[in-house]
């Protein structure tokens, strides 16, 4: 079992749009090593300034785990970057993302997502 997992945006913002333990939920599956491109980071920070409601709430709780990853300096297109460094670090990734969960099944690469709205799944 991988221990690394990738989180993107729409990950990182689960705690706060459906009250999941994101990180208890990645641990119970095997996953103890968190990571989060800093193009991540910039669409979270974007979302607080510019975002309303719920998605803004969500994005700001997003920001408060940070602590909780290794975040990971890198230029460039923010799913292009998470492809690049889960096949290279052959980590898992956190997503809802339709489109980028196609482009990682292509590459191999293992995908967590949010199933029922209640729970993480492989």
């Amino acid at each position: 079992m991988r221990s690394k997992v990738i989180i993107d945006t729409n990950g990182l913002m689960i705690p706060g749009q459906f009250g999941i333990d994101i990180f208890s939920e990645l641990q119970q599956l095997g996953f103890f090593s968190y990571i989060v491109p800093s193009a991540s980071v910039k669409e979270l920070e974007k979302i607080v300034s510019t975002g309303r409601g719920k998605d803004r709430t969500a994005a700001k709780i997003a920001l408060s785990l940070l602590d909780r990853c290794t975040i990971i300096d890198r230029n460039g297109y923010a799913d292009d970057i998470i492809i690049d460094l889960a096949v290279g670090m052959d980590a898992a990734v956190l997503t809802n993302d339709t489109e980028l969960k196609k482009r990682l099944c292509s590459k191999g690469v293992t995908n967590v997502y949010l199933r029922d709205r209640t729970r993480l799944s492989i």
